[in-house]
Formats: structure tokens, sequence, C-alpha cells
């Protein structure tokens, strides 16, 4: 085989017109998204002092999110996918000018507005979600899933790493009312990119003995190789939700204020975008399992020693370390999903895939906000850590074809 056979496209996704609108409408949707998260989390937490109220954050959205993400995920594959992504945009949109509406006279005294806004983005996102992702994958052939998957991983960290610390940035700068606005405006520029995007409406009718609203579920839990990543990432995100704690990190520990919250949040994405880069270079993984094992035990490891850490730039290289094996775990569930999944399934599946992923970081949330408040700050994210650790080994243990997975194919 020649080198140039042998040397892949890094940007071949890229080679598609509305691939790249789609990634301006993602990348502009998501650092909205964690815009609004910073500055709310940081909000709920300078009103209560509490750190069980940032769980209710998570808890706020994963709940409505959880309840209906199968229906969002029945309707994408039955519905105009674009046309679903841009109503539920305007959901989140509408949560966005609600934030920024409650704080024109200031910081407000209650949180339940906040945790009302979150209600809504839980339900936006369980439309979005499934209608997005089972869009992205027909905007490029199939045999280019994996370097779409990878540019899209890089988009959504990139903006994890800029909304963060924009949104943290203009807040302890500037104030609210501005940081909000930014959100509305970012989202707004979503909205418009996906309108470039030509209609997609299904080609053709479900019948009623044809594919039902649980056959997503069915089809999951019989790919055992798709089973065991999601069951691993949603477990180890569970687990590990400590970002959820990094206001009272970043005001109580390294004390840094909202402007190193932002930076704080945006560490993992930094590692996460350097990785994404590298991947997109890179030959294909050989030892997928294994690699996807091996970097959810590191990410474990990582949360432990910042559970000690009293220096804010040593946090900062542990949180980008554990970024960066996260999007490897990232890059190799959703190449997984997307490639073993028919078309026809593809709504359901992503659904189902953001019943076990897209809560877990909410639930996650509500689980280190409880543990903390049980357990102590500090002892919650070890807990957290460690329990990540035994995921893991239950994992390789109890399901071997994971372990066992070479190829993504």
């Amino acid at each position: 085989m020649s080198e140039i056979e042998e040397k892949p496209d890094a940007y071949a996704a890229f080679r598609y017109p509305e691939f790249r609108w789609f990634m301006l409408s993602t990348l502009a949707l998501s650092m909205a998204m964690q815009m609004q998260s910073v500055v709310l989390g940081w909000q709920v937490y300078e009103i209560t002092k509490d750190p069980l109220s940032l769980g209710f954050i998570g808890l706020a959205e994963a709940l409505p999110f959880l309840c209906t993400t199968l229906i969002g995920g029945h309707a994408a594959d039955r519905k105009d996918r674009r046309w679903l992504s841009l109503i539920s945009v305007a959901a989140l949109i509408s949560g966005a000018a609600a934030l920024l509406v409650m704080n024109l006279n200031g910081l407000p005294s209650k949180v339940w507005p906040f945790y009302a806004v979150q209600v809504v983005a839980g339900l936006g996102r369980a439309f979005y979600r499934p209608a997005s992702q089972a869009l992205a994958t027909e905007l490029v052939p199939k045999e280019i899933y994996a370097n779409a998957a990878t540019w899209r991983s890089s988009s959504f960290f990139t903006a994890m790493v800029v909304g963060p610390a924009l949104g943290g940035l203009i807040y302890g700068f500037g104030s609210a009312q501005m940081a909000y606005g930014v959100e509305v405006g970012l989202m707004i520029l979503g909205f418009a990119a996906l309108t470039t995007l030509a209609p997609r409406p299904r080609s053709a009718p479900v019948q009623e003995n044809g594919p039902g609203f649980f056959d997503g579920v069915r089809f999951v839990f019989q790919e055992k190789v798709v089973l065991s990543t999601l069951s691993l990432d949603l477990f180890a995100v569970l687990f590990g939700g400590a970002p959820a704690l990094l206001p009272i990190f970043a005001d109580q520990i390294l004390k840094v204020g909202p402007q190193g919250l932002g930076i704080l949040r945006a560490a993992p994405a930094v590692g996460s975008v350097l990785m994404s880069l590298a991947l997109a270079h890179s030959p294909a993984l050989k030892k997928a399992g294994r690699t996807m094992l091996m970097c959810v035990a590191i990410f474990g490891f990582c949360w432990i020693a910042f559970a000690f850490s009293k220096s804010f730039w040593f946090s900062l290289l542990l949180l980008a370390i554990s970024g960066a094996v996260d999007n490897v775990s990232v890059v190799i569930r959703s190449t997984l999903v997307q490639i073993r999944t028919p078309q026809h399934l593809m709504g359901r599946v992503s659904a189902v895939n953001g019943f076990f992923i897209g809560s877990s970081n909410e639930l996650g949330a509500f689980e280190s906000g409880l543990a903390a408040k049980l357990m102590g700050l500090v002892p919650s994210v070890i807990f957290g850590g460690c329990m990540t650790l035994g995921v893991v080994g239950i994992t390789a243990w109890k399901m071997p074809e994971l372990r066992k997975l070479k190829h993504l194919n």
C-alpha cells in the first residue's frame, strides 16, 4: 500500500457545503449553551451558597429530557429532521431570552426561575439532540462518518473551550445581562445557519406494522458493543459529574472568582480539541475497545487528583487531560452508533444514545451536588473518581465484546 493510500483525508467531511453550515450551527449553539451553564451555575450558587442547588440545576434539565427524548427520537424518524431541529432551537432561544429579561434589574433573589429555564432547555434538547444527530448522518457519505464524528466532537469541545471562558469573562468583567445577550445572539446565529440546509422530509411514511416507538431501544440492546460503550460512558460521566461543583472549587479552594471558573470549565475542552485534531490526522484506531477502557480509567484518575489539588494551574492541567481522554471515548462511541445503525432507525437510536449520555451530565451534576452535601466537597469528588474506576473494571469484565473490539466498523 502506498503512502498516499495510507494517509487519511483529515478534512473529508468539510468537502460537503451543508456539513460546513451544520458545523457552524453546532458551534454557535454549543458555545451559547456552555455560556449559559457557567453564568447560570455561578448565579445560583451566589444566591444559595448550597452545593445541592447546583445539583438541582442538572436535575431540572435531566428530568424533562429523560421523559421526552424517546418521543423526540421517534419524531426524528417520521418528520423532517431539519424542521425539528429549528423548532427545538427556537425553544432554547426562548429560555436564553428569559434569562436575559430576568437579569435586567440585577441578580434575582429566587432560584426557581433558573430551574424553570432549565426545564425548557431539557425539553428543547430532547428533540434537538436526536434530530440534529440523525440529520448529521444525512449530510455526508457513510464511509466518512468517523471523520465527521471527529470534527463534530471537535466543534463541541471547541465550544466548551470558548463558551465557558467567554461566559465567565463577560460576566466577571461586564454583567449577566451582557453575557446572556451574547448567548442569545449566538443561538440566533445557530438557528440561521440551520435554515441554509435543504428540507429533509422522510422518504416514506412509517407503516403501523413497521418500525415502532421502542425499536431504537431494542436495537441498542441487541448490539452488545454499542450497549457496552453507552453504558460505560453513562456511568463514568454519572459518577464523574464533578464539573457541576467547579463553582465551589473556584470560590472556596482555588479562589479565582467567576473569571477563573470560566477558565476551569474550558480546560477539559482544550484537551478535547487538541485530541480531536490528533485523531483527525491519525490512522484508524486498531484496538478501539481497550483504548476506550483505558481512557475512561485515566478520566477517573484525573478527577481524584483534582480533588487534592490546591494549585490553579495543576488543576487546569488535570482538567485538560480528562477532556483529552474523554474525547477519545466520545469519538469511539459516536462512530460506532452511526456506523452500525440503519438510517431509518437513526433518530430513535440517537434518542437512546441521548437517554444514556445526554442525561448523564445533568444526573451526574445532581449526584455530585448531593454527594457534596452529604460527604463534603473533596470526599465527594474522590468518591466519584473511584466509582468511575470501578465501572471500568466491571465493564471490562462483564462486556468482553467491548474489550475485544479492534476496528470501528
